[in-house]
């Protein structure tokens, strides 16, 4: 069964829920020290009790469901919520720190994950309102400098600071990451169209220039001596079918690349024979066993199948070092399609499937687009296994229940389709 990493915590949980967790500690804190006697609470007294922080409360929520969409506007409420509070609770100027809490994550997630101007907005927002605030209760317009409480409002100050440092910092490595993965994704491209201009100058080039070479040879000697010209029109023939052959191959892997579909392409599991003589004739024996009765399945269902099929067989060829595999088709099972692919090589190399092309991961994330499972590991006893189960609408797989096949298992196999 295929298993994806789980995501960081961070990414897991919503901002919104992050901003709301903050409010609750910033404000919860102060009660459980105090043991939650609202006398002594005189701010909480004078503005209506515990009433008046439930208020406080809705408006810090508000901003926080609004982290995503409005950012500005989330930061405003959780200022205003912030502020309001640690009015009524001290009964002052005092704005500790941690009563900012709320505010400090709500902008370190706005500098992470938006543009520059909003982040840049709502930090200076942050401070402008934090300023103004205490120069307000000082009688001073530069009140974060002056009065009594300086270290605490320095120190909200300090944390906002850090909070739109850090947010900044992880979105210059998130921004980092994506051009590192643009540039990785530029840098396939380049290889595969050199890739493809090598394939291209050692087979078409070389050919041609056979090609080339032999009619003019044979247009010289037609006349005086057409045995020779008869030679070098057969060379002529044999380049031009092997130069036809390269092409084939090349339109069909840049057609795989490019998710495109062609007629002369296997499109489903009825092609499974094809592809078993068509491998039996680069040298390694396929064998298709069926269990069960075959039904009517989805096109996309039935076109994942032969390609975790084609693809496994391919990598058999490429990497299993062996001169045969089992390819074993299930339908036994309602409601699901099983695909195994099997062989007992000692392999060429330490990853199978991670070559050009889609791989082991293309076919992995065809699979979980299809909510399907997906395995592939090598075998205790050596070789190596790819398995899929994908999930068929008992709809579709009921429909035609009398439809023919072959049940229990069916060994058929390409080594006697010949090359």
């Amino acid at each position: 069964m295929s298993s994806t990493p789980s995501p960081p915590l961070l990414r897991r949980v919503p901002p919104e829920v992050w901003v709301g967790l903050a409010w609750c500690v910033a404000a919860g804190y102060p009660a459980v020290r105090l043991g939650g006697d609202a006398s002594q609470h005189p701010g909480a007294a004078a503005h209506g009790g515990w009433a008046f922080t439930l208020a406080d409360t809705v408006v810090a929520f508000a901003g926080a469901a609004l982290v995503r969409r409005l950012p500005v506007l989330s930061v405003v409420l959780l200022l205003i919520a912030a502020f309001t509070e640690t009015d009524g609770w001290a009964g002052g100027a005092q704005v500790p720190p941690g009563a900012l809490l709320a505010v400090d994550v709500a902008l370190c997630l706005i500098t992470a994950t938006r543009p520059r101007r909003t982040s840049r907005a709502a930090f200076t927002l942050v401070m402008a309102l934090l300023v103004a605030h205490i120069g307000m209760v000082h009688g001073n317009t530069v009140g974060i400098f002056t009065g009594t409480h300086i270290g605490s409002a320095d120190g909200a100050a300090l944390l906002a600071l850090v909070a739109w440092l850090v947010g900044r910092s992880g979105r210059q490595n998130r921004e980092h990451a994506a051009a590192l993965g643009a540039r990785a994704a530029e840098e396939a491209v380049t290889a595969e169209r050199l890739r493809i201009a090598r394939e291209m100058h050692d087979t078409v080039a070389h050919s041609l220039g056979i090609v080339a070479l032999q009619a003019g040879a044979a247009r010289r000697v037609i006349d005086r001596r057409p045995e020779r010209a008869k030679q070098a029109l057969g060379e002529i023939e044999a380049a031009g079918r092997d130069t036809l052959a390269a092409l084939r191959r090349m339109l069909v892997a840049l057609r795989e690349a490019d998710g495109e579909a062609s007629a002369p392409v296997p499109q489903g599991l009825a092609d499974l024979d094809r592809l078993a003589g068509a491998t039996t004739a680069a040298g390694v024996r396929v064998e298709v066993r069926r269990r069960g009765e075959p039904g009517p399945l989805p096109p996309e269902v039935d076109l994942a199948a032969f390609r975790i099929v084609q693809e496994s067989v391919t990598n058999v060829v490429r990497h299993a070092d062996t001169d045969a595999c089992v390819v074993a088709v299930d339908h036994r099972t309602a409601g699901e399609l099983s695909v195994e692919v099997t062989d007992r090589g000692r392999g060429l190399g330490p990853v199978r499937g991670a070559g050009g092309g889609f791989g082991l991961a293309g076919l992995r994330e065809r699979v979980a687009l299809l909510r399907g499972e997906f395995e592939a590991g090598p075998l205790p006893g050596g070789g190596f296994r790819v398995a899929a189960r994908l999930p068929v609408p008992v709809a579709v797989s009921a429909s035609v229940p009398g439809s023919s096949g072959s049940s229990g298992s069916s060994g058929s196999s390409a080594g006697e389709a010949g090359a």
